[in-house]
């Protein structure tokens, strides 16, 4: 693996907004898709989690299928359904960039933990970085599932091993976890603007 697990994203990160700084449909869903591979080196105590960042993902995209102009700009998927009165609906475009943005902000403080708690376990360094971002939203039966699948979490080091590959891990992780948390503020900042970014899971 040339670089680690995250120079895909981490070179993806750069190209999400357009010049005049709008934040763009499809680079950003390619970047959310790039770090997917990471958590398939976490093994099935992230299957939870990939599953939800996957079909986000795709629900997404296949909005921006049917008219890729009219929703190059990634708010717009948003703006339309608040126009109709349908952002609230589980299945709408706003509840799953929403839940894609709070995923992502979970990945960030995972591998920041595991960056400045040499000593913490994958499980510690999981368990609490779900109750900083994605506790909160979550009814009981998905904190319930959550804390069943982190008994399956990865021995901390052979996990840095397998994604580290031939590249620095700590700088790639250090720079993940500076790049990537200004552009899910920008959403969470959109989505707060609508009123929209405090929905919790049904």
């Amino acid at each position: 693996m040339e670089g680690t697990v995250f120079t895909p994203s981490l070179e993806g990160m750069k190209h999400v907004k357009s010049e005049n700084g709008v934040m763009l449909t499809k680079p950003f869903l390619e970047v959310c898709q790039l770090i997917l591979p990471v958590l398939d080196k976490f093994g099935s105590a992230m299957t939870l989690v990939k599953n939800d960042i996957g079909g986000n993902i795709t629900r997404l995209e296949t909005k921006y299928s049917s008219d890729p102009t009219k929703f190059e700009h990634l708010y717009t998927l948003v703006q339309v359904e608040v126009e109709s009165k349908t952002a609230k609906s589980s299945s709408s475009c706003t509840n799953g960039l929403l839940w894609l943005t709070r995923a992502m902000d979970f990945l960030v403080e995972l591998f920041r933990n595991l960056l400045e708690h040499p000593d913490w376990t994958t499980a510690e360094a999981c368990t609490d970085s779900y109750s900083k971002t994605l506790k909160k939203w979550h009814g009981w039966l998905a904190s319930s599932s959550f804390k069943v699948a982190m008994k399956l979490a990865p021995d901390r080091k052979k996990f840095l091993e397998i994604i580290t590959g031939s590249g620095d891990i700590n700088a790639d992780i250090q720079q993940f976890c500076t790049v990537f948390p200004p552009l899910l503020a920008e959403n969470h900042k959109f989505l707060a603007s609508v009123g929209l970014d405090d929905l919790k899971a049904s």
